[in-house]
């Protein structure tokens, strides 16, 4: 019962998002107006705005201009159901405490966005970075989740932390620039480096780094023969390596170093 609960919870924060996900890019309110069709504008009732439900009743398409939806809508809205029963599986099988699950799903939630800001518009709002670096170092020191005995240890992992990520994307973005003689990485992902650091701190915000390239190599390469792509968003990788650091980011580092 606890699972399905958090997945219809998921499902309508993953609904919330994709608010956040077209409106924070064109500058516009989150809270109003109400949800509309973003082709006729015409406001959506509530129970045309059901998670999964409406989209799939309404045959993705709007009920009055009968415009095609973006798929986008269905597949935020289950993958963020879905992460939130993965995570809340992790907590239970590991014994963590409830409340750090709550921090968890937070911290996913707001990858998920970013993931598909990016993709959309190639930039990461500065408006979700910045506001989470300091979320992001408050929650992880109110809850001490990285495991410290005291407050100040988690403070400083976390502040350390988005001097790390923060600082590492931006030796990076300055040494690409010297290389290719063009800017390589944008502020965006400098920004949400940091962030990444004050949820993950130093150690696992550094394997972060170091993870994003592997994961993102693959389709960076068959992007750049297939469509000729220049330019690819890299914030996806960054927030796919951060879960990863998140979830298997000890062990991957017991693994490496023997501790």
């Amino acid at each position: 019962m606890e699972y399905i609960i958090v997945f219809i919870f998921g499902a309508i924060i993953g609904s919330f998002l994709n608010v956040c996900i077209y409106r924070l890019p064109l500058g516009l309110s989150i809270v109003k107006p109400r949800s509309f069709c973003p082709f006729c504008e015409h406001p959506i009732k509530w129970f045309e705005n059901v998670p999964f439900l409406s989209y799939l009743v309404l045959r993705g398409r709007c009920r009055y201009c009968h415009l095609p939806i973006s798929f986008r809508y269905f597949l935020v809205e289950l993958t963020t159901a879905l992460s939130g029963v993965g995570l809340f599986f992790y907590r239970v099988h590991y014994g963590l405490p409830l409340e750090w699950f709550f921090v968890y799903a937070f911290f996913t939630a707001i990858l998920i966005a970013i993931i598909f800001i990016d993709i959309e518009h190639q930039e990461i709002p500065d408006i979700i970075s910045i506001p989470g670096i300091v979320v992001g170092i408050l929650l992880t020191t109110i809850f001490r989740t990285d495991g410290s005995t005291a407050y100040m240890g988690s403070f400083l992992n976390s502040a350390f932390g988005v001097l790390a990520g923060g600082g590492s994307m931006f030796l990076l973005g300055v040494f690409g620039e010297l290389v290719f003689k063009k800017e390589a990485l944008g502020g965006g992902d400098v920004k949400l480096m940091g962030m990444i650091g004050a949820f993950l701190g130093w150690k696992l915000v550094l394997l972060t780094f170091f993870l994003a390239p592997v994961l993102g190599s693959g389709v960076g390469i068959f992007m750049k023969i297939k469509f000729k792509k220049e330019v690819i968003p890299y914030g996806p990788y960054l927030a796919l390596g951060a879960l990863a650091s998140l979830l298997y980011g000890n062990k991957i580092l017991e693994y490496i170093f023997g501790y």
